[in-house]
């Protein structure tokens, strides 16, 4: 089985000049906790909501909401994502996925083609997959 077959077309990404705001208002919104971050069509790095949960952290530290605010609004996804993350092909077999999942310790992998992303493999498509495969083993 290959990525191509268990994966997430078209995920919802951010730009590196977004903001902690808006990247703290999708994980609300959407529930997801990983985003693809995107340039001029190439992926540049990814941010987590740890990621997120830790600036917020480091802005904890200021007391006044107004400078709270001036921070969300300042702390662009640049300096918070993880550059240069490590992917996957649609072609790569799902248990080489599975595996860089498992031995980096991650949540998942955007896929690239090209150059380009074309979607995301998280551990949730993973288990998913697990599931579905031992379900359909099962005998009455």
């Amino acid at each position: 089985m290959l990525v191509r077959e268990r994966m997430s077309t078209d995920p919802v990404t951010l730009s590196p000049d977004d903001t902690l705001r808006e990247a703290r208002r999708l994980i609300r919104e959407l529930g997801l906790r990983r985003f693809p971050v995107v340039e001029e069509g190439r992926l540049v790095g990814i941010v987590t909501d740890r990621d997120v949960r830790q600036a917020d952290m480091s802005s904890a530290v200021v007391q006044e909401r107004r400078y709270v605010e001036y921070i969300l609004d300042r702390i662009q996804v640049r300096g918070i994502m993880t550059p240069d993350p490590i992917t996957v092909t649609p072609d790569t077999p799902l248990e080489e996925a599975a595996r860089l999942i498992l031995d980096n310790k991650i949540g998942g992998l955007p896929v690239v083609e090209g150059g380009r992303l074309v979607g995301i493999i998280t551990e949730t498509d993973l288990i998913r997959t697990l599931v579905e495969m031992l379900e359909s083993g099962r005998t009455s």
